[in-house]
């Protein structure tokens, strides 16, 4: 692997901020720079992520992108959620390519789901246009957020967004845990650890049957964003699809290295402090605390399964009927569970006075794991 380019705005800027936080940034600080600081970052720098391909520029496909049957699918339980709740606004946020919201603004209208307006919350500069170009042909029923409303009476979706919130890196070396934080290397970047009060959420006894030299993450923004929306969210549903476990397995001793990743060109590394800027982090989501943040702050949970008993539920097996071949091999990809149909999940989410039951947790949910 190279080192980072030290020509890089983005690379100077972060050897500045380490600077001038005594020489020492915490891991999520380092990740919100890599993936976020305006005009430089992962997603703001207007580099090309989705596709289905390297040859296309791309570092990744995402279900919207592999098959249009995803939102579809998807679209039949945001029906159900705008009836049940009196909404007609769906609200999605890191919209991506636009892919998904296309397929859903097709679908919903084909259903009849009285829908009027697609709202985006998108922080990316660059994804915003392509997102305009791709949804051009609805007009001004789209439009797009600079911030979240102080109330929202919506459809909430969000594909592959909580795992790309920055996260904190915590280490054990067998007596304690501490924070893992970045320093600058010679002409790169390294990790240090450094005290803290930082702690994994599992700590059934002891240590929690934790080795030494366990590295893990813990996720303070991604539950913070469950906590404003539930505050927010006045009527309406929300539905999380991402790759993740509940705590049990997250936390679980065997996973000793955690689940940082990286994507750059459709292969995946766990070095996130080379090619800084030009590649995507990731982190694998706790399920369990998403649930419990939204819970806390007042909302119910409608319910918790894997992506491909989720687009069962919805529907998808009648959609393939009238798919091609080729459609339905990229569609199988959404549902094998050596796929994405077992390592995605689907979380669904209600204001505490409204719950409904929802299409999409039908059969096979998994809320007593969490």
């Amino acid at each position: 692997m190279s080192a980072p380019d030290l020509s890089s705005p983005l690379t100077a800027l972060i050897r500045q901020s380490i600077a001038g936080a005594g020489g020492w940034l915490p891991f999520d600080r380092f990740m919100a720079m890599a993936l976020y600081e305006p005009g430089l970052g992962y997603y703001t720098g207007g580099r090309r992520k989705f596709g289905m391909l390297p040859s296309q520029g791309s570092d990744f496909v995402t279900a919207p992108e592999m098959s249009p049957l995803f939102g579809r699918a998807l679209a039949r339980q945001v029906a159900q959620a705008l009836r049940a709740s009196g909404c007609t606004d769906v609200m999605e946020f890191g919209a991506g390519s636009g892919a998904l919201a296309a397929h859903l603004i097709a679908e919903l209208d084909a259903l009849g789901a009285g829908l009027l307006r697609y709202r985006i919350v998108e922080l990316s500069a660059e994804l915003r246009e392509r997102q305009r170009e791709r949804l051009a042909a609805w007009g001004d029923r789209v439009e797009w957020l600079d911030a979240l409303p102080e109330h929202i009476d919506a459809v909430v979706v969000g594909n592959e967004v909580l795992d790309a919130m920055p996260v904190q890196l915590i280490a054990f070396d067998g007596q304690t845990w501490r924070e893992r934080g970045v320093v600058v290397a010679g002409e790169g970047f390294a990790f240090a650890d450094r005290d803290s009060m930082l702690r994994p959420p599992l700590q059934e006894s002891g240590h929690g049957g934790f080795v030494p030299d366990t590295v893990t993450e813990i996720h303070p923004q991604a539950e913070a964003f469950m906590r404003t929306l539930a505050r927010k969210l006045r009527r309406g549903a929300a539905f999380f699809i991402d790759y993740g476990f509940p705590e049990a397995e997250y936390y679980h001793p065997q996973r000793r290295g955690g689940t940082l990743m990286c994507h750059q060109g459709h292969l995946a590394d766990a070095d996130p402090l080379v090619a800084v800027g030009d590649k995507d982090i990731t982190a694998h989501v706790n399920f369990t605390g998403i649930a419990l943040a939204g819970q806390d702050a007042g909302l119910v949970v409608l319910g918790y399964t894997s992506q491909a008993n989720f687009l069962l539920n919805c529907g998808i097996a009648e959609l393939l009927q009238g798919a091609s071949l080729g459609e339905r091999a990229m569609a199988h990809r959404l549902l094998a569970e050596h796929e994405m149909g077992e390592l995605f999940k689907v979380v669904g989410f209600a204001p505490l006075n409204a719950p409904f039951d929802a299409v999409g947790f039908e059969r096979g949910d998994r809320s007593h794991k969490l």
